[in-house]
């Protein structure tokens, strides 16, 4: 799905530099918080002054690679069409082969992103690509190398060397026939690294920062299949203390964009959990949360499970279809659960992300705990209130078993009848 912006913002045409220019101007929004409209807020007006975005970047950009045009055309084989690995409305990304920075040893692996030449808005969300991701630092999120940026002959060029993601996004393993479907115990450690990678930007850093854009495109996989978040060009900084939110020009992805958030213009971390809760969801059905190939009632991902109560007999009907029973139905109804207190319409009761992965973390060690998860298979079968039916069978291989152990025991007892017949026969012939 492409992002969206439901309001267009005000442009200004200015010389680029070569290097990222960093202070931008900041203008008013309201006593909430402050809006530059890029995503690199900086915030003031406390008497104690916090550090922003730009003050932890301009400590931490050193580590960054400034990497030369001709050096980016060399490492993707002059940005050939057979290396793209991936497109979008921001631009292409290309494998491409560096040299260490010692210039020693084989050559990294990475990915490179060129930003459509789209003036003053592709510049901003580069900008605000490289002051986020050149401060934070996790193992779930993906890693800057370094930047590209010269104003030449050939126009504005913007471009950004990450760490190479082999195993391609989320969405590509959830949606796409090409791809092998995702088991359970593999989608449960997909959610919980991006949830914390989510609870870092949201709590542990000297600065919030609201990631805008959190969908199932944006969490790529590295060879071990570790969630890491890409795609920082919409992030913001999160409103001063004692602030609810930040007032900000409208944008995201359909589908995934808290309600609050677009009628309001009201930015806060809760609007990523809602997103989380999302894609929460598109984890346990293997469906996106605006299908249009689909029937009309289907179309819709969180009207279409609301048919299915999560403690109701039909809830399964909602799982993904692929993972043919191999999944703890008990741990999908918990996640289930917290999903929907991601999902709540007041933004104040949604829960925090570290909460979020507290719960998932205790829900995959519940499934896990001695032995193999709980399969849909054998659980019990359940009525309505979630609940065991007595007097049923507890399962279709259990149920095997007992008819095997009947079956024994009836053979056990002819075989005795009929040693009792033969040795009275014996008796008979002897007399």
């Amino acid at each position: 799905m492409k992002c969206f912006y439901y309001f267009k913002e005000k442009t200004r045409t200015r010389g680029h530099k070569s290097a990222p220019e960093l202070r931008n101007p900041v203008n008013k929004s309201d006593n909430s918080g402050t809006d530059s409209g890029s995503g690199v807020m900086k915030s003031t007006g406390s008497e104690i002054f916090r550090r922003g975005i730009s003050d932890l970047y301009e400590e931490k950009s050193p580590n960054l690679r400034v990497f030369s045009w001709s050096e980016l055309r060399i490492a993707t084989n002059d940005f050939n069409r057979k290396l793209k690995i991936g497109e979008g409305g921001f631009g292409c990304v290309y494998q491409g082969k560096i040299k260490p920075v010692d210039g020693q040893g084989d050559p990294i692996l990475v990915a490179v992103k060129k930003l459509n030449k789209d003036g003053f808005q592709g510049h901003k969300q580069w900008l605000a690509e490289v002051q986020f991701l050149g401060v934070v630092e996790h193992p779930n999120l993906v890693k800057l190398i370094g930047y590209c940026a010269v104003d030449g002959e050939r126009g504005i060029q913007r471009l950004l060397v990450y760490e190479y993601m082999p195993n391609k996004s989320l969405e590509d393993h959830l949606f796409k026939k090409t791809y092998p479907h995702l088991p359970w115990e593999k989608r449960m450690q997909i959610i919980i690294g991006a949830a914390q990678g989510l609870a870092y930007l949201h709590e542990e850093l000297e600065v919030q920062v609201i990631f805008r854009d959190f969908k199932t495109s944006n969490v790529l996989l590295d060879e071990n299949f570790q969630a890491k978040l890409s795609d920082f060009g919409l992030a913001r900084e999160g409103p001063t203390p004692g602030s609810s939110h930040v007032s900000t020009a409208v944008v995201g992805t359909h589908g995934y964009a808290a309600p609050d958030y677009i009628e309001t213009g009201h930015l806060s971390s809760k609007s990523d959990v809602w997103s989380f809760g999302i894609v929460l969801y598109e984890i346990l059905t293997g469906r996106r949360s605006l299908e249009r190939s689909l029937p009309k009632p289907e179309q819709q991902l969180l009207s279409w499970v609301k048919q299915f109560p999560i403690e109701g007999k039909k809830f399964s009907s909602i799982i993904d279809p692929r993972l043919e029973d191999q999944y703890s139905l008990s741990a999908a109804r918990k996640i289930a659960k917290v999903a929907e207190s991601c999902l709540v319409k007041s933004y104040k009761e949604r829960p925090d992300m570290s909460v979020v992965v507290e719960k998932l973390k205790e829900i995959m060690k519940t499934a896990t705990d001695g032995g193999s998860p709980d399969k849909k298979g054998s659980s019990p079968v359940e009525n309505e209130a979630g609940e065991p039916e007595k007097g049923k069978d507890v399962g279709v291989s259990e149920s095997a078993r007992r008819r095997f152990a009947h079956l024994a025991k009836l053979g056990e007892q002819v075989e005795g009848v009929g040693k009792r017949r033969f040795m009275i026969m014996q008796r008979a012939k002897v007399s």
